[in-house]
């Protein structure tokens, strides 16, 4: 096992190495207060790259990868959510902490090329953070909501 705040090495189990990157995402989530609006641009642009280079590697080996990676996974809402053109998004964009989120950037980009964790691992874990950060946006009643503090399940 590696030393707390040492990111895993390439040859620890996969479990360790997701396990750290989870740790530090939640623990930077719950500690900055990370906005859903911010939590949700960063791992929307991660699964987007990932799975962009998944397509690439699957087509070129004549592969198909599977819905439930490819696919955002079923959320419940029990509300009609407002339509997002109703959300003014100019000025969303321009409130957001861009150095906030470049630090939740660099801390999945860092863990995942430091400890080699595989694509198609690294977009499961994603997908699980894209449910709850869908299931949270899907509540938004107002601009003013996604400005609200990603909430993380206790056993997350």
């Amino acid at each position: 096992m590696s030393d707390e705040g040492e990111i895993p090495s390439p040859s620890q189990p996969m479990e360790e190495k997701l396990l750290f990157l989870q740790e530090n995402l939640s623990n930077f989530v719950k500690q900055y207060n990370l906005p859903i609006i911010e939590s949700a641009l960063v791992i929307s642009k991660y699964l987007n790259i990932l799975l962009s280079e998944l397509q690439k590697i699957a087509l070129s080996e004549g592969e198909i990868l599977p819905e439930h990676i490819t696919k955002p996974w079923p959320i419940i809402s029990v509300i009609e959510p407002p339509r997002i053109d109703n959300f003014p998004l100019d000025k969303l964009m321009q409130t957001i902490d861009k150095d906030r989120m470049d630090i939740f950037d660099t801390i999945i980009r860092t863990i995942v090329n430091g400890s080699e964790i595989p694509f198609i691992n690294v977009v499961a874990l994603m997908r699980d953070w894209e449910k709850i950060i869908r299931t949270q946006l899907a509540k938004s009643t107002s601009p003013g909501h996604l400005f609200s503090p990603l909430e993380l399940p206790e056993d997350f």
